[in-house]
């Protein structure tokens, strides 16, 4: 059974290293994590992905992007995944944009870059998004990833 994908979206190449760097660490046995830098680009890959009939755990998205921003991103993402766990990366000055996807893409959380350490600031939130998502797709009696 293929794992199920965390996917994060930013075009800074920079903060995109950083997250998929970190994901790996925490996630990489369980998860497969999937790090694209254009909203586009990934509107693509989930196309391919619900093609393939592969599931998405979690969208964990930059906020301003140049195509489109994060909540349109989700906006769009809901529809090919909408079980998915939504997360917004956002900075300090888009935490109005944060609030208010809140109700407009149902996100599950935002996050003020930078995460650092993510022992303590990005871990502990993404830890119970996906047991939340877990929960979800396995309840007790159906088999689980575990």
């Amino acid at each position: 059974m293929d794992k199920p994908i965390i996917l994060a979206v930013d075009d800074d190449q920079v903060v995109l290293k950083a997250i998929d760097r970190d994901l790996q660490i925490r996630y990489g046995k369980e998860f497969r994590i999937v790090a694209i830098n254009m909203a586009t680009a990934a509107l693509d890959f989930l196309n391919q992905t619900r093609l393939q009939n592969k599931n998405i755990a979690l969208f964990l998205v930059d906020q301003r992007m140049p195509q489109m921003n994060g909540v349109e991103f989700l906006l769009k993402a809901r529809n090919y995944f909408p079980a998915a766990r939504k997360a917004l990366l956002t900075a300090y000055a888009d935490t109005e944009a944060a609030i208010d996807a809140i109700n407009l893409v149902r996100l599950d959380y935002y996050l003020v870059k930078p995460w650092d350490p993510p022992e303590e600031l990005l871990y502990p939130i993404l830890d119970d998004l996906l047991a939340d998502w877990k929960a979800w797709m396995y309840p007790p009696g159906k088999r689980s990833t575990d």
